[in-house]
């Protein structure tokens, strides 16, 4: 189970996300330095990026590449770190809890029917 620390690192580590990519200007108008509003569209945008990376772990497991950026890791790897990264960012901005929600969820999951084994493989289960 997780314990304190972990999710204090955790925490730190989501934080960190948002941080460079605020001091790295993703936050503001290029031209103007001007702050962004975090509106629904802008909202959109960033889970669409969050969805671009996805499909570009998708892409490298698919085809079986190496990063070009990390060569000694796998393109996959990369890609889902920059979709964690970018989910981090987004909840930072936003000011969502995700490590929080993340180990409640795990709590919530560690009890429900439908992901014991049993249950999954009985005819109806969860397939995936």
């Amino acid at each position: 189970m997780l314990d304190e620390n972990s999710i204090n690192g955790a925490s730190q580590l989501a934080h960190h996300c948002y941080l460079q990519s605020l001091h790295a200007g993703w936050w503001h108008d290029p031209e103007t330095k001007e702050a962004h509003e975090l509106t629904p569209e802008r909202f959109a945008q960033k889970l669409c990026l969050i969805h671009s990376e996805i499909s570009e772990a998708m892409e490298g497991h698919r085809k079986g590449l190496m990063d070009d950026k990390l060569p000694h890791r796998e393109m996959v790897e990369v890609e889902l770190a920059d979709a964690v990264i970018r989910i981090y960012d987004l909840a930072g901005r936003a000011g969502y809890d995700v490590i929080g929600a993340m180990v409640e969820k795990l709590a919530y999951n560690a009890h429900r029917a439908d992901h014991k084994p049993e249950n999954r493989a009985a005819a109806g289960g969860k397939a995936y």
